[in-house]
């Protein structure tokens, strides 16, 4: 199974108020596991960036000043979610600008059916808790030391760690017969992180000797001379 996590960084917090994207990160995960193809693109806004949008994600204006245009790249977007079910935090959020851009350069939406919203399943999961993407890190252990700021990728890849861990985890068997690809893909079109993408491992308990001993077959013997007309031993 084909899903995309997402995230977005934008010129400001309301997309009504004419704000813009600028910086997309998505990854590809193949039944829960990273595949390595990713999609990493900034974009010129066409507008100025808020003082307050800045300090959050660190992209200037002089930055995104030479990037192209969203309906240069909007194509490459569609080409890379496909149909499949996108994963997002705060969904609504990133929908709507997304929306707005690719209704923007004449392309349809994105249905809300075919996104999958981990703040809602966050708030569900763990009412009255703490579900922004850190505190659900600090909740499943997952590290995220590296994010100092706001960044579309590296959002993305920590979401798909939380992701996995929201819809029960990996077994530990499955996660040591993983190796994730590295596709030159995910090196071209990722210049801030390692391509390598895999999700935070935990520790592991030693596995436990599933044989019964003869001092516990003797205890279980004693026990059961304890038990007054078992119904075991009554006739069929």
């Amino acid at each position: 199974m084909r899903e995309i996590v997402l995230d977005t960084e934008t010129t400001g917090l309301d997309v009504s108020q004419g704000h813009r994207i600028i910086e997309i990160g998505a990854l590809e995960i193949i039944n829960l596991v990273p595949s390595g193809k990713t999609l990493h693109l900034y974009i010129n806004p066409e507008r100025g960036i808020e003082p307050d949008a800045i300090k959050i994600h660190g992209i200037t204006n002089e930055f995104v000043s030479d990037k192209p245009l969203f309906k240069s790249v909007a194509q490459e977007f569609l080409n890379f979610i496909k149909d499949d079910k996108l994963i997002i935090h705060n969904a609504p959020f990133d929908i709507g600008f997304l929306n707005f851009e690719l209704n923007n350069a004449g392309f349809r939406s994105i249905s809300n059916e075919n996104v999958i919203d981990t703040l809602k399943i966050a708030r569900q999961k763990f009412p009255g808790a703490q579900a922004s993407l850190d505190a659900l890190c600090r909740r499943f252990q997952i590290d995220n030391t590296h994010r100092d700021l706001h960044g579309a990728l590296t959002d993305a890849d920590l979401l798909a760690s939380v992701y996995v861990e929201l819809k029960g985890g990996l077994q530990p068997t499955l996660l040591s017969n993983i190796s994730t690809p590295k596709s030159e893909d995910a090196i071209n079109n990722n210049s801030n992180m390692d391509s390598n993408f895999s999700f935070t491992s935990k520790i592991r308990r030693p596995i436990r000797p599933n044989h019964v001993t003869q001092k516990e077959l003797d205890k279980h013997t004693e026990f059961l001379k304890l038990i007054t007309d078992p119904i075991w031993l009554k006739p069929e």
